[in-house]
């Protein structure tokens, strides 16, 4: 079946089946591999990306529901203001180790940003409850969203 998709601004028409997870289409036929596959259960938040604007784990959820909706990968997610301030604020302060979580954190600071211009700690650490992080650089991407959202 083909459906049509629209990804980082652009559509793609992307013959699969409809019951296939979003990742894999981003993966696989449309070569976007910053999406990374973590748990497979949404639970790790290393399949995150934006869909009409809001944090969506891409790892389980059919790719024909995401039709008719703006998904942003980490791809695209320079192409926001909030993004390009996230992935500054995240170089600045060192908050990727290993760097395989880093792509769902820094769509998921993305998508609080565009959600609110401000946060306390609380709030981000809810905001960023669902991506793990093995390395332990949490303090790290706690600052960086600190700094993000001062840079607004």
């Amino acid at each position: 079946m083909t459906l049509r998709l629209r990804i980082n601004g652009n559509d793609h028409d992307v013959d699969c089946d409809p019951d296939t997870p979003l990742i894999y289409v981003l993966r696989d036929a449309l070569k976007l591999k910053g999406t990374k596959l973590g748990c497979g259960l949404e639970q790790c938040g290393a399949c995150a990306v934006l869909v009409d604007g809001k944090v969506t784990m891409s790892c389980v959820s059919a790719v024909d529901s995401f039709q008719g909706r703006e998904i942003v990968t980490i791809e695209g997610i320079a192409d926001t203001q909030e993004g390009r301030r996230v992935q500054a604020a995240f170089v600045e302060t060192s908050a990727a180790q290993c760097g395989y979580c880093t792509a769902g954190l820094v769509v998921a600071a993305t998508g609080l940003l565009m959600d609110r211009r401000e946060a306390d700690n609380e709030t981000v650490k809810q905001a960023l409850a669902a991506h793990l992080c093995r390395c332990g650089s949490h303090p790290r991407v706690l600052r960086a969203v600190q700094r993000a959202m001062a840079a607004g």
